[in-house]
């Protein structure tokens, strides 16, 4: 035992533990092992070799190298960063990154084969059995199936010895996308902005674009020539797409299949594993050479990355708030820096942090003022609540209702747009005027009337909904307050009965196939009425959809979060875009109680850049991101008194350091999750301060009782 391995395991440990590396197993950086911890040998990965120095302590052996492949040097560096970034232990981005490897290998499958004996009678049928058999064989139900004969022949030439019983792993390879075929027809800004990132692509170093262009303006055609690009430059090169929603992950699929001729990887939470350790390792391998997924996406071990594009960078769904807390996009430019490889952050209504960085010259900027081919941006108009309020019981005002009806009589469709779930946010008892809240916490519970269940959408709780108070037993005196979709559904039904109506949000669209289908239903025009939340608002294209009613405006602005604003609009943005996106002019009308509100005001003029102006220079005035930064910490404990005892412990441990400013700790918004009390720290700096070296000096100056969680959130988007 010449050598020691550092090896570093997914689990919550503060660092990589020293091993013996046993005679004869030639270990190598990257190599994943398994290694004795505790009464139990667990899985790892060897972060670094040196050789062993006399007088050490005797260490224990790695007890196996495991047969899978080895994580590549960029992965490993990157996994190193993302733990230092985020302030968290290295074992979590680590099994992020592993997570394709832990789902078990493929078992061999029972196919047939052909043996080379001629059948002891021929037929047709028989003969086309043995004319479609490929010499990799086939299972006896694929087999019957291509020939288009019953079993019953397939048996028979088995009995006779012309088919042989065979046993194989599924080694289906990924397609070789061909970035030579022909792309989209260009616009003159799409193609000089193609330019641009293709030109990129074949520098292979590291640079950062921002494609900032209106919605409809073909953003996905013009990053799809830098993929091309990449792949040309480099025919073993890798591509990476984020998107931020799963809904979103078909439509891109098919369009890159059709770029380039072959299907990509996909990569989110319902991939099924045995696909996902397809991907994987096909990843791993560089057979899989384009990969569309999720935000973890980004920790897949890729082996010649060269290009990373995340689509709709705006959007808040790439911030991971449980387990290991991240943002996709300021880890992809991460990543991209540690690989060498551009990165292109694609969207109509940008994050502020990408335009200040493109503003001040460190993104490249490329603008799309307007959208592809005869489209034109769709009419704003906002519709005074005060003014023309809905009738007693329902939800949707006049104006709007008139301008559904007129959609509908001219064959085309209308989008209703609120980001509510369910039938009713709350439910409030009409005798006692009790609040249904989900046990132990301070989250309602919002009314699903599809099902007849009433769900917590913090916690995952669910109940089918009493007949009575729980609180003072009063029966039938539970009543739903306020609109989610399926009540929006339900009053747009009455108003329109013949219509053909939808719901689109994750509890009707539970998988990408589904969502894949109700896109291609409303694209085709099968719907007439959609309802949606923002599942629907970001990314589609329907042909035929001229209006958008955006129901509950102000929902968005609720609250104390400073991103209130910023989200708003760029939400709204992204819903009224999808009208009018083809020859058919759009418009959009925007329910609201408070039209003079300067995000109100930006959508109607759609001036964007003087709405970005206000809001920069607010954040400007008092240090907020991107002018400074901010950083979290939010404690949790069953007992509140330890919670609020350890709380002033934390305060008093806080590091005294320059331009660094600690609130807290506070009561969080949501105080009870779970039966957890919680409390939080704000951490305030300015742009030249390591935040993330605070942080983590911060809590290794604590050490929490058992029952008492910490968790470090660097640059924090909730505020709950």
């Amino acid at each position: 035992m010449s050598r020691i391995a550092s090896i570093l395991i997914p689990m919550p440990l503060p660092e990589a533990f020293d091993y013996a590396e046993p005679e004869g197993m030639a270990l190598s950086v990257g190599d994943q092992v398994r290694v004795p911890l505790g009464p139990r040998d667990v899985r790892g990965v060897v972060m670094a070799l040196r050789e062993a120095a006399g007088g050490n302590r005797p260490l224990k052996p790695v007890s196996e190298c495991l047969d899978e492949p080895p994580l590549p040097p960029g992965t490993l560096a990157f996994v190193q960063w993302a733990g230092r970034y985020a302030a968290d232990l290295p074992g979590a981005p680590l099994a992020i990154a592993l997570r394709g490897a832990r789902v078990p290998k493929p078992r061999p499958v029972r196919i047939l084969r052909a043996t080379g004996v001629a059948p002891a009678r021929a037929t047709p049928a028989r003969a086309r059995v043995l004319e479609v058999l490929p010499d990799t064989g086939l299972s006896g139900a694929d087999l019957s199936r291509a020939a288009g004969v019953s079993a019953g022949v397939v048996k028979s030439l088995l009995d006779e010895g012309v088919l042989a019983v065979d046993f194989a792993v599924d080694r289906r390879s990924f397609g070789r996308p061909d970035p030579t075929l022909p792309g989209a027809e260009l616009n003159a800004s799409q193609a000089a902005a193609a330019v641009d990132l293709a030109g990129m692509a074949r520098a292979a170093s590291f640079q950062v674009a921002l494609l900032d262009g209106v919605t409809g303006s073909g953003k996905t055609e013009v990053y799809l020539e830098a993929v091309a690009a990449a792949l040309a430059a480099d025919p073993e090169g890798q591509a990476l797409i984020l998107l931020p929603e799963i809904a979103l992950t078909q439509a891109v699929i098919a369009r890159v299949a059709g770029r380039f001729g072959a299907e990509p990887g996909e990569w989110h939470s319902d991939v099924a594993p045995p696909a996902r350790r397809r991907v994987w390792e096909g990843v791993a391998s560089g057979d899989c050479q384009i990969v569309v997924g999720a935000r973890s996406a980004l920790f897949l071990p890729f082996r010649n990355l060269r290009l990373i594009v995340v689509d709709e960078e705006h959007d808040g769904s790439f911030k991971q708030e449980e387990g290991f807390i991240y943002h996709a996009r300021d880890l992809a430019v991460a990543r991209g820096r540690i690989e060498g490889a551009p990165v292109v952050l694609a969207s109509a209504t940008p994050s502020l942090e990408s335009l200040r960085n493109a503003e001040t010259g460190r993104y490249r900027w490329l603008r799309l003022a307007a959208r592809h081919g005869s489209a034109r941006m769709p009419d704003i108009d906002l519709i005074d609540l005060r003014e023309t309020p809905p009738e007693s019981g329902r939800w949707l005002s006049p104006p709007l209702v008139t301008a559904m009806a007129e959609t509908w009589a001219r064959g085309e469709q209308s989008l209703l747009f609120l980001n509510r779930r369910g039938y009713a946010p709350l439910v409030l008892c009409k005798a006692c005027g009790e609040r249904l809240r989900a046990p132990d916490s301070d989250s309602w519970l919002v009314e699903h009337r599809y099902t007849g269940r009433l769900v917590c959408h913090l916690t995952g709780f669910s109940m089918p909904k009493p007949a009575a108070c729980p609180h003072c037993g009063a029966k039938d005196s539970l009543t739903a307050i306020g609109p989610g979709v399926e009540r929006l559904e339900e009053e747009a039904r009455g108003l329109f009965p013949g219509a053909r109506i939808a719901v689109f949000s994750s509890d009707t669209v539970f998988d990408a196939r589904e969502a894949r289908r109700m896109v291609q239903t409303m694209a085709q025009g099968d719907i007439d009425i959609l309802v949606a939340t923002q599942a629907a608002a970001k990314g589609h294209n329907f042909p035929n959809l001229t209006l958008v009613g955006v129901v509950d405006a102000d929902l968005g602005l609720r609250g104390g979060d400073l991103r209130a604003g910023e989200r708003t609009y760029q939400l709204l943005a992204q819903a009224t875009g999808r009208a009018g996106r083809h020859d058919r002019p759009g418009r959009a009308l925007i329910q609201t109680y408070a039209p003079e509100h300067p995000v109100m005001q930006a959508l109607k003029a759609q001036d964007r850049d003087a709405f970005v102006a206000a809001e920069m220079a607010e954040r400007e005035a008092a240090g907020l991101p991107p002018f400074g930064r901010l950083a979290a910490a939010i404690l949790s404990g069953p007992d509140a008194a330890q919670l609020e005892a350890f709380a002033r412990t934390m305060a008093e441990a806080a590091p005294n350091a320059q331009g660094v400013i600690v609130y807290g700790p506070a009561e969080a918004p949501l105080g009870l999750v779970r039966g957890r009390r919680r409390k939080r720290f704000l951490v305030q700096a300015g742009r030249d301060v390591d935040l993330s070296a605070y942080m983590a000096a911060w809590r290794a100056r604590v050490r929490p009782p058992g029952a008492i969680r910490v968790t470090l959130d660097i640059d924090p988007y909730s505020f709950l």
